[in-house]
């Protein structure tokens, strides 16, 4: 196909709509600066998706910045276009077009966090859960997301896992309703998975998980979950989200009554060892 049929090609394709909403410039800006360095190469989309292993068909979707390219085709096509890094430079911002728009500006505080407190209410917090545990939180939303989306997002939620792997490394403190625990989203078995990674992820020096029983007849944040996030700059802002809603907080009044919810939380939750032995035992249950 000559660099003609390809720009009919997208001209008709343009004019059908794109196949998904990544919602943000990036991806544009990506698919641009791709095709340039495609051309300058002397390659068309059939020779470059060969190269790299994918159709002609995905590499204009990119090229159209309808479709978002995960981590892997960023790396190897700045490595078949001999790039230079031009093209790895842009894969954290690429990387955060992965996210729904309400998550974005919270995964860009949480990327560089010195320290995260959260409270958990109805799911696994993304930083704790298994990917089979993530899937199965994304293919049971409504309306349906389709499973190119679902791809795109299960990616992102496990690179957000990285921040284990930073130094220096970051305070992570959780505590999590039991209710939680005992909600077998994705059948028993990937249940357990994950119990067992929120196990081995706790015995880091660097994080906490304290579990609040149902038992317990006090609760000082029965308004919901949210997260306090101390910045590199060192600020503290906190974080709430419902019903793909998000809002970040930074007025000092009300982040500080959330770090005192929270730190009542700890202190009405199981301690940090006794949490541990209640989820080995939930384990046994299930």
């Amino acid at each position: 196909m000559t660099v003609r049929d390809e720009e009919t090609a997208e001209q008709q394709q343009h004019s059908r709509g794109p196949e998904d909403e990544p919602g943000t410039g990036v991806v544009t800006a990506f698919g641009r600066q791709l095709k340039l360095l495609r051309l300058r190469a002397g390659l068309d989309r059939v020779e470059f998706g060969r190269r790299m292993g994918y159709s002609a068909e995905t590499v204009a979707s990119i090229e159209q910045g309808r479709r978002i390219p995960q981590a892997r085709f960023i790396e190897r096509a700045d490595e078949v276009l001999e790039a230079g890094g031009v093209l790895t430079a842009l894969k954290e911002e690429v990387g955060r077009a992965q996210y729904p728009a309400f998550f974005r500006d919270m995964a860009r505080l949480e990327a560089n966090a010195t320290a995260l407190n959260l409270y958990a209410v109805y799911a696994v917090p993304g930083l704790l859960q298994t990917e089979g545990y993530a899937r199965a939180v994304f293919q049971m939303q409504r309306p349906l997301l389709d499973d190119e989306v679902i791809e795109q997002r299960l990616e992102a939620r496990m690179v957000r896992q990285e921040i284990y792997c930073r130094r220096p490394a970051p305070l992570l403190s959780f505590v999590i309703e039991e209710a939680v625990l005992r909600r077998p989203i994705g059948g028993l078995t990937v249940m357990r998975e994950t119990l067992e990674q929120i196990l081995l992820t706790a015995q880091s020096r660097n994080v906490e998980v304290q579990v609040m029983p149902i038992a317990r007849e006090d609760n000082a944040a029965l308004g919901g979950p949210f997260t306090l996030i101390d910045t590199h700059r060192g600020q503290r802002v906190a974080y709430a989200e419902v019903q793909d809603h998000s809002r970040l907080y930074t007025d000092a009044g009300y982040v500080r009554t959330l770090e005192a919810r929270y730190g009542i939380l700890r202190s009405q939750a199981l301690s940090p060892s006794e949490s541990m032995a209640s989820i080995e035992k939930l384990m046994g249950e299930t």
